[in-house]
């Protein structure tokens, strides 16, 4: 089927998706340019559209990265979420970030699957330690799936983040 753009603004194989609500997403690493683009699109819809974290983008030098791993979370044939993770400098340390759900998405354990996807590509590649920045109002949520905050919250990219770290 050709790719359509939704109402959400992230192009999906079907017009008009069925309701997402309930089902449970399957996360995967992005298999070509297309789905990079369904992942830039909802990471720019959550960060520069809706959060205003960043005017005009919130690309890096870590997607052009070959190391970089971009994830989708799919529920029936849309893409609802996208997180992505690296390998840092330091040894068997890798760090997840940029994790979006679409708003009709979120409470339907959408960034869960992501997040616990992310924890376990890393690990999977030898990862031992990952690390990330959280916004403070989702660190329940990330204690939770067993994260443990690392001093105290601090301004990133003018918001207060906590460094958070999960074993592997």
């Amino acid at each position: 089927m050709p790719s359509e753009t939704t109402a959400r603004g992230v192009q999906s194989s079907r017009a008009e998706p069925a309701p997402l609500a309930w089902a449970v997403p399957l996360c995967r690493i992005v298999a070509d340019e297309a789905e990079l683009g369904l992942h830039l699109a909802i990471r720019h819809r959550v960060f520069v559209a809706e959060q205003a974290i960043f005017a005009a983008s919130d690309r890096d030098q870590h997607d052009s990265d070959p190391a970089t791993l971009h994830v989708l979370a799919w529920t029936d044939s849309s893409a609802v979420g996208a997180v992505r993770l690296y390998p840092l400098d330091t040894p068997r340390r890798w760090k997840g970030d940029r994790l979006a759900v679409l708003p009709g998405q979120r409470g339907h354990r959408c960034a869960e699957a992501l997040v616990r996807f992310a924890v376990r590509s890393a690990a999977e590649r030898g990862g031992q330690l990952m690390e990330a920045q959280v916004q403070v109002a989702n660190v329940k949520f990330f204690s939770y799936l067993g994260w443990r905050s690392i001093g105290a919250p601090q301004p990133f990219f003018d918001r207060p983040h906590q460094a958070m770290v999960i074993d592997l």
